[in-house]
């Protein structure tokens, strides 16, 4: 019952903050809005209200906001029925406002989409404070990067917990970061536990040093399987989601660095892979992947870590709100980086997935507490939005591609060419459904 909730929990508010984007921008440039919908196809239950017909509709995989003098066949199809004969043309029609107009009211759901977004992690930050990592453990340090003055940071092992930069006592990552970058400029002392010692550095003045700074030490992450790609080495060596990784080739790892490490050596190659699972010690035989870094080939197994352990730090609502922002700029850039890995194949297309994917995972938000399914639902905003925006035609990047052609060439295109142009892109949205629900199909099956 807690999944089956938060999935029409999830869906239903996104749908409606979307479509609310289009009915309001419509609306603010004076388009005739003729039925808002929640759902596609055959309606289940409504009223009218002005000129305006609200709707739930059968299928609550989607909505849409029928604007007036909107001529798209396919989106009738859609709705369930088309207009009722010809009709005649209206100032107050879609296909009758300015080029700007129009690509405001397509836009608009996306751009609400972004908003719940920031207000959702804003909320979160602001009612339940910061997630942080609860950890201050040193993985590795990359002392390449550090600035001048804070060499002495390339001596701290692994595993090593920093307890105090400065006069700031530590307790999380980001106090640790904090520290590094917002501390007065000047020598410090960085003082440790796991070993105890105590390292003399210099902050430096210049931001981008600061960055490079922070940046080299890597937060500790133990080698604990969280999550394993469908159809990858680790899934057909039949590597379980919480098994700890003991050793590679031979190679002791005692965390996710050293797995990265000896992993990515061994490209192409067939390695012997320890694991730890529930106690019992166990050994598995996996070909690695290949794949092309900046620096040449490297190994993979299709694994990644399990979900760190987080505290609450409470914050102002200034603040609050900046991390909205941040958040959702961070997750903008992650799944454009996702969809980018997967055109590329650097991603296997497995990884994709649908309405189960989305139950599963809203569900497992849902029992975790109201702080962690609103910061869910802010990331799958976002992931609505951008998927929102891809150029295929049904979608609203497809039509905004139809109004880039239009500037271009100086005129419409014909509601035939819109039409033929929407059968294709509906066809194509309906394979890659297809595809995604076959992938949920095959992970609860175990393939």
């Amino acid at each position: 019952m807690t999944t089956l909730l938060a999935t029409v929990v999830l869906l239903g508010v996104l749908i409606f903050v979307h479509e609310l984007g289009h009915f309001w921008a419509a609306k603010a440039v004076g388009i005739g809005v003729e039925r808002f919908s929640i759902g596609l196809g055959p309606r289940v239950w409504g009223f009218l209200r002005g000129e305006t017909q609200y709707i739930i509709s059968a299928i609550p995989l989607g909505g849409y906001v029928k604007m007036q003098g909107m001529e798209d066949e396919v989106m009738e199809h859609l709705e369930g029925g088309r207009s009722d004969g010809p009709r005649r043309r209206d100032p107050r029609d879609f296909d009758a406002k300015p080029l700007w107009a129009r690509a405001f009211v397509i836009s608009a759901g996306v751009i609400m989409n972004m908003i719940f977004a920031v207000v959702a992690y804003g909320a979160a930050a602001a009612v339940w404070g910061f997630e942080e990592l609860a950890t201050t453990r040193v993985m590795a340090v990359a002392d390449s990067t550090l600035p001048a003055g804070a060499e002495a940071l390339a001596d701290i092992p692994p595993g090593t917990e920093i307890v105090q930069v400065g006069e700031v006592g530590t307790t999380s990552w980001t106090q640790v970061r904090r520290a590094l970058l917002e501390g007065p400029a000047g020598p410090v002392a960085i003082v440790t536990t796991s070993p105890p010692a105590r390292f003399e550095i210099r902050i430096p003045e210049a931001i981008g040093d600061r960055r490079a700074l922070a940046g080299s030490l890597v937060s500790w992450v133990d080698p604990v399987v969280g999550t394993v790609e469908g159809g990858s080495p680790a899934a057909e060596a039949a590597i379980e989601s919480g098994d700890r990784v003991t050793s590679v080739a031979g190679a002791p790892v005692t965390n996710w660095s050293d797995l990265l490490r000896e992993i990515g050596a061994r490209p192409g190659e067939r390695v012997e892979i320890g694991l730890l699972r529930d106690g019992t010690e166990l050994l598995r035989v996996a070909e690695l992947d290949v794949f092309d870094d900046d620096g040449g080939e490297r190994g993979r197994l299709g694994v990644r870590p399990a979900p760190l352990e987080t505290v609450n730090v409470r914050v102002g609502l200034g603040e609050a709100a900046v991390s909205g922002f941040r958040q959702t700029a961070w997750d903008t850039r992650r799944i454009l980086g996702f969809l980018r890995d997967l055109v590329t194949l650097n991603v296997s297309p497995r990884e994709v997935g649908s309405i189960g994917t989305i139950a599963i995972v809203s569900g497992e938000a849902a029992s975790r507490g109201l702080a962690d399914f609103l910061r869910f639902m802010a990331l799958f905003s976002v992931n609505l939005a951008i998927l929102n925006m891809l150029p295929i035609p049904v979608l609203d990047g497809g039509h905004m591609v139809f109004l880039g052609l239009e500037l271009v060439r100086g005129e419409k295109l014909t509601v035939a060419q819109r039409v033929r142009w929407s059968q294709i892109g509906l066809w194509v949205v309906v394979g890659i459904m297809v595809w995604a629900l076959g992938n949920d199909l095959l992970r609860f099956l175990g393939l």
